[in-house]
């Protein structure tokens, strides 16, 4: 039988008229009072069941966690808590839930930590948490294409399966075919990697960033988004083994063009989700206020959650210079009196998250975008200025994140590029297609990477990145 999505039917007028739902039990009380949920919105549809002329069999089927088919007719609640609901008149178990299996698992209705959630990943969207949080970075996802869309950009499907590192920072996952057990040897004992699959040694990819400027360099203005890779072994609340990436290139856009797109895309996106997830956000919000109580004051958030999305989509971000921002942290109070773990003595530090995060919330208390870094902590793609030392490199940094987009007008020149490449010991030939695109009608062009996970981290309000990606993949764990 066709039936109505949940969030169809909250929204509906057409009271009086039959609706058949479907989804899952929340809730049951006084074998009387039915709450579904289908995923299609957080807010759950009552069904009121006419338990004195409903089968005492079935009732003791209908079990939270059940799937259930309910036909009836929409009506005003005469309840508190809800505009309408459904007065049930034909109720089918599409499958049952064992309340004793039930109350071993995250689906009981209790409140279970965050921690315990991961541990039944594949359980955890059907909460309220986790089921607003994927909604969510869909829309963001949805926005994320329709905001490139719109201007012009194309889509472009790098690899995954890569032979080259883009970021040179050497942290990739190994591809390959051979028998590890046995694998072939050349004569100074060393895996032949000739005869694996590729004929060569191949990797999981880091960034599409490479491929996308081959592309720009074509196409004018393309984008990537896709899952990226790194073997790097961190356990932090803001790292994935796996994640997603959208990474725009552009040709003939400068720093200043990059960092302008950069702001523009992010607050666009931003006041998507404010556009069409307020059940959601607002349910995060309350559930964020409620944590916050727990917590010593230092620690609260400043702002409620969609406060904080609305600054971001009605302030500009502020623009600072490495070197400014140096300056400004090396005559901070809180590396004055050795607060900072990595305290910043002299200019050319790399600067931390707690840095970046200290600029961003307790100095300006607003976005901020760096810009110009010390060449020799920057990649080798980026474009050399005219001092000698820095790059065209920008940071955008957020509040409670600290990096969110990192990019940089690229290196044209060849010349230089084969400079740079030749200093980090990064193969001319390996790379050979890429440096081909500055003997072919150089250009100016711009490009950065957004991690997709700590944009859903920021808007969601959520403190660990393991709580916005359906399967988390992080050190020691590639479960489900």
């Amino acid at each position: 039988m066709k039936h109505t999505y949940v969030a169809d039917v909250l929204a509906s007028n057409e009271l009086h008229q039959e609706f058949t739902v479907k989804g899952w039990v929340r809730s049951f009380r006084a074998n009387q009072f039915l709450a579904l949920n289908d995923g299609s919105t957080i807010n759950n549809i009552q069904c009121v069941v006419d338990f004195e002329n409903t089968d005492s069999e079935l009732l003791k089927r209908i079990t939270v966690g059940a799937a259930v088919s309910i036909t009836g007719i929409l009506e005003e609640s005469q309840g508190g808590g809800q505009r309408v609901e459904i007065k049930a008149k034909n109720i089918i178990i599409e499958g049952d839930a064992d309340p004793e299996d039930v109350k071993l698992t995250i689906l009981s209705p209790k409140r279970h930590t965050l921690e315990k959630l991961r541990e039944q990943a594949h359980l955890r969207v059907r909460t309220n948490t986790f089921g607003a949080i994927m909604r969510l970075r869909h829309k963001l996802s949805f926005g994320i294409h329709q905001y490139f869309n719109n201007n012009g950009f194309y889509q472009a499907h790098t690899p995954i399966i890569t032979g080259s590192d883009a970021e040179g920072a050497g942290e990739m996952f190994q591809v390959t075919a051979l028998d590890l057990n046995n694998p072939p040897k050349t004569e100074d004992g060393a895996i032949d990697y000739s005869k694996d699959f590729f004929g060569k040694e191949t990797n999981l990819t880091v960034s599409g960033q490479l491929e996308a400027e081959t592309f720009a360099l074509g196409l004018g203005k393309v984008y990537t988004f896709g899952p990226t890779f790194r073997a790097e072994n961190s356990n932090t609340s803001r790292h994935l083994a796996e994640f997603w990436m959208v990474e725009p290139e552009v040709a003939f856009n400068d720093l200043d063009d990059n960092m302008d797109l950069a702001e523009d895309f992010i607050k666009y996106v931003i006041n998507y989700v404010l556009e069409h997830c307020d059940d959601d956000l607002a349910f995060l919000e309350d559930r964020q206020v409620q944590e916050d109580k727990s917590k010593p004051q230092a620690e609260r958030a400043t702002m409620r959650l969609r406060d904080k999305l609305k600054f971001i989509v009605d302030n500009d971000f502020k623009r600072v210079s490495y070197t400014e921002a140096i300056d400004i942290l090396r005559n901070s109070k809180p590396n004055k009196k050795k607060k900072f773990k990595y305290p910043i003595n002299e200019w050319g530090a790399d600067l931390q998250s707690e840095h970046e995060r200290f600029l961003v919330e307790k100095h300006f208390e607003c976005p901020v975008i760096l810009f110009d870094y010390p060449a020799n902590i920057k990649a080798f793609y980026m474009r050399l200025n005219e001092d000698g030392k820095t790059v065209r490199a920008m940071d955008v940094l957020f509040p409670g994140i600290g990096e969110m987009v990192g990019g940089s007008q690229r290196e044209e020149r060849l010349d230089i590029l084969k400079e740079k490449m030749s200093a980090l010991d990064i193969s001319h030939e390996e790379l050979s297609w890429y440096l081909d695109t500055r003997k072919f009608g150089t250009c100016t062009h711009s490009g950065f990477g957004l991690g997709f996970e700590r944009l859903v981290l920021f808007v969601t309000g959520m403190t660990n990145i393991r709580d916005v990606i359906p399967y988390p993949r992080f050190p020691g764990n590639a479960e489900f």
